[in-house]
C-alpha cells in the first residue's frame, strides 16, 4: 500500500473514532437538561484539591455499559480502559459496571476546570460534570533586595506573591518593639532614620499556607563621638585614652596632640582601632606626654571629634608627705597639698600647746 493509502486509512479510522466519541458525548456537554428524556445530565459538587496532591475522579455507572469516557474540557483522558491522554500523571484506577475512576497525581493549576464523565448504557447516555478547583499555597515571587541608604532618604520596599486564594500581604519590622507594620504590597518609609535600620519581614498568607521572606535595610550616618574623659597618670606609668564613635559605616580614627597628628609606634605610643573604639596607649608616660589630645572620627558622611586632657598625678610617699603642698596633684590644682600642709602644722604644734 502506498503512503497515501496509509494516510487515507488512518484518516478514516480517526474520523470513525471521533464520531463514536461525539455520539457518546453530545457537543457542548450541557450542564442542565430540561425535557430531555433520552439522556441524563448530572452536575456534581465542586472538588477542591491542593496543588501537589492527587485528584480522584469517580463516575458511577450501572445497567449495561457499552461506552464510557473521561474528558477534561476538549481533551479525552480515557475512553474505556484505553488511555488517550499523554500526561503520565493520569492513570486508570477502576473500570467496571459500578464505577469508572481515574486519578491525576501532583495536581497543578493547569488541571483546574471542568471534567466530564460520559457513559453510554443500554438505555440512555448519561454525563456527569465535575468542576475541579485547585488551591495553591502562597509564594513570594518578587521582593526588594537588601538595600543601603543614607539617613534621611525615602525608602520603598516591595513584596508580591502568587497563590490561590489570593494571598494577603503584610510587612513588619523585626525588632523587640515591632513598631513598624503595614498590610500592603508596598512599605513606604519616608526620611528614614538610623533607628529604622534593621530587618523587615514580608508575609504572604492564604487559607493553605504561609510564605515569609526578609529584607535588610542598612542606614548610613555620620559619626557621633562620645565626650572625652580627662585622665590623670603618674610619671613613668601606663596611660590610656579611649575614643568611641557611633557611625555607619564604621568610622576611621585620627589622634592629635595639640595640632600634631600622632602615628602608631611614634614616641612609644600604640594606637589600636577595634570597631567603634579607638585606644591611644602610653606605656611609659614622660613629661612631654602630658597635655591636650583630640580624637577625630571620620566616615564618608562626615566627621566628629572630642578632646582629652592627660594630667600628672604624683603618688604620695613618706618623703612627699613631708614636702607639703607640692607633693600631690589630682588635676584640680594644689588643694590636696594645702590640706596636708595644714595637717602637718597642727601635728607639730600639739605638744607645744599641751604645755599651757
Amino acid at each position: 500500500m502506498s503512503v497515501w493509502g496509509h494516510f487515507v486509512a488512518f484518516s478514516k479510522c480517526t474520523a470513525l473514532l471521533s464520531l463514536r466519541i461525539l455520539l457518546l458525548v453530545p457537543a457542548g456537554l450541557p450542564v442542565h437538561s430540561q425535557g430531555d428524556s433520552l439522556s441524563d445530565n448530572k452536575v456534581m459538587d465542586n472538588i477542591t484539591v491542593r496543588q501537589g496532591e492527587t485528584l480522584i475522579l469517580r463516575c458511577a455507572q450501572g445497567d449495561i455499559v457499552t461506552h464510557t469516557a473521561w474528558l477534561n474540557r476538549s481533551s479525552i483522558l480515557y475512553a474505556g480502559d484505553e488511555k488517550w491522554s499523554v500526561d503520565p500523571r493520569v492513570s486508570l484506577v477502576t473500570l467496571n459496571q459500578e464505577e469508572f475512576t481515574i486519578k491525576i497525581e501532583n495536581v497543578d493549576m493547569t488541571d483546574e476546570g471542568q471534567y466530564v464523565c460520559a457513559v453510554q448504557t443500554s438505555s440512555r447516555p448519561t454525563t456527569t460534570v465535575i468542576h475541579v478547583l485547585v488551591q495553591v499555597p502562597p509564594k513570594i515571587i518578587d521582593l526588594s533586595r537588601d538595600i543601603v541608604v543614607n539617613e534621611g532618604s525615602n525608602v520603598t520596599l516591595m513584596c508580591q506573591a502568587i497563590g490561590k486564594p489570593e494571598p494577603f500581604i503584610s510587612w513588619k519590622r523585626i525588632s523587640s518593639s515591632g513598631d513598624l507594620a503595614t498590610d500592603d504590597d508596598y512599605l513606604e518609609i519616608p526620611s528614614i532614620s538610623r533607628q529604622r535600620a534593621g530587618t523587615y519581614e514580608c508575609t504572604a498568607v492564604n487559607d493553605i499556607d504561609t510564605d515569609t521572606q526578609t529584607v535588610d535595610i542598612t542606614v548610613n550616618y555620620a559619626p557621633t563621638v562620645s565626650d572625652g574623659r580627662d585622665v590623670g597618670v603618674t610619671l613613668g606609668h601606663r596611660g590610656v585614652l579611649e575614643c568611641e564613635a557611633d557611625a555607619v559605616p564604621e568610622a576611621d580614627f585620627e589622634w592629635y596632640k595639640d595640632d600634631r597628628r600622632l602615628s602608631n609606634g611614634f614616641d612609644g605610643i600604640e594606637i589600636v582601632h577595634t570597631g567603634s573604639l579607638s585606644r591611644l596607649t602610653f606605656f611609659n608616660v614622660s613629661d612631654g606626654d602630658y597635655g591636650n589630645y583630640t580624637c577625630v572620627a571620620i566616615n564618608k558622611l562626615g566627621s566628629s571629634h572630642t578632646s582629652f586632657l592627660m594630667y600628672v598625678v604624683i603618688e604620695p610617699t613618706s618623703s612627699t608627705l613631708l614636702q607639703g603642698p607640692k607633693a600631690v596633684q589630682d588635676g584640680n590644682g594644689t588643694a590636696m597639698g594645702v590640706h596636708l600642709d595644714t595637717c602637718l602644722f597642727v601635728i607639730m604644734f600639739i605638744p607645744f600647746l599641751m604645755k599651757f
